[in-house]
């Protein structure tokens, strides 16, 4: 199974996790895990996916979450599981 990680952040509004949710469900991508919590007006959201069923490649699907970056005015970064298990292990 490819996962990876993907991060949500900025001022909180209305309807983030269901659109994220809904693009990343557009790109036949699976959250398998999703964390998420609002400080002091920021929401922030980590969520653990399975690239599997996706049919683009890493790259592309990273390009394809930039209407949602732009639309909801938030950081959304992905990141590659097996990279991020390597670095927490150093």
């Amino acid at each position: 199974m490819t996962k990876a990680l993907i991060s949500v952040s900025g001022l909180d509004a209305t309807g983030i996790i269901a659109r994220v949710a809904t693009r990343l469900s557009e790109l036949n991508i699976n959250i398998l895990d999703i964390s998420q919590t609002i400080l002091g007006g920021y929401f922030t959201m980590m969520m653990i996916v399975d690239l599997d069923g996706a049919n683009r490649s890493f790259d592309e699907i990273d390009q394809a979450l930039q209407p949602v970056r732009e639309e909801l005015q938030m950081a959304i970064h992905m990141q590659r599981m097996d990279i991020f298990d390597a670095m927490h292990r150093i």
